[in-house]
C-alpha cells in the first residue's frame, strides 16, 4: 500500500480552493461532484513531492464539531478483494465494503482504524 492523499472537510468548497492554491501554493487537479454522498470533491496537489489533498464539503453538513476536518486518508492498494482479505483477518473494522463510484472506473472501501478514523481504499492495479 502505498498513500495517495489527505482528505479535509471544508465548509466552503471556493474559498478553500482558493486558499490552497494561492496562500499554500497547490496546484488545483480537478473538481467534480458526488451525488451519491450529496458531495463534492476537489483535488490539488503540492508541486515539489505530488503529494495530494482532497477537500470534501458535504453539502448536507450543518454541524461543526471540533475534530471533525480530518475526513480520511487514502491509500493505493493493487488488490481489493486481497487487501480486504488481509484487512478482515487482521480483524480491521470496515465501514464500507469495495464499491465504485458513479462515473468511477476504479473501486474503493472504506477501514477504520483503532482510533476511528477512515482509511479509503482505493483498487489501482499497478501499485506493489
Amino acid at each position: 500500500m502505498r498513500i495517495l492523499h489527505m482528505s479535509i472537510t471544508v465548509k466552503d468548497m471556493n474559498e478553500s480552493i482558493k486558499f490552497y492554491q494561492d496562500v499554500m501554493g497547490l496546484e488545483f487537479v480537478r473538481r467534480r461532484e458526488i451525488p451519491e454522498n450529496k458531495a463534492e470533491i476537489a483535488f490539488l496537489r503540492d508541486l515539489e513531492s505530488n503529494a495530494q489533498i482532497e477537500l470534501t464539503h458535504w453539502k448536507e453538513k450543518t454541524d461543526w464539531t471540533s475534530g471533525d476536518e480530518l475526513d480520511h486518508l487514502a491509500f493505493a492498494v493493487p488488490d481489493m478483494d486481497e487487501a480486504m482479505r488481509k484487512l478482515k483477518s487482521m480483524d480491521v473494522k470496515v465501514a464500507k465494503e469495495p464499491y465504485m463510484l458513479q462515473g468511477s472506473k476504479t473501486r474503493i472501501a472504506f477501514v477504520i482504524d483503532p482510533n476511528g478514523i477512515w482509511l479509503e481504499l482505493i483498487e489501482l492495479k499497478q501499485v506493489r
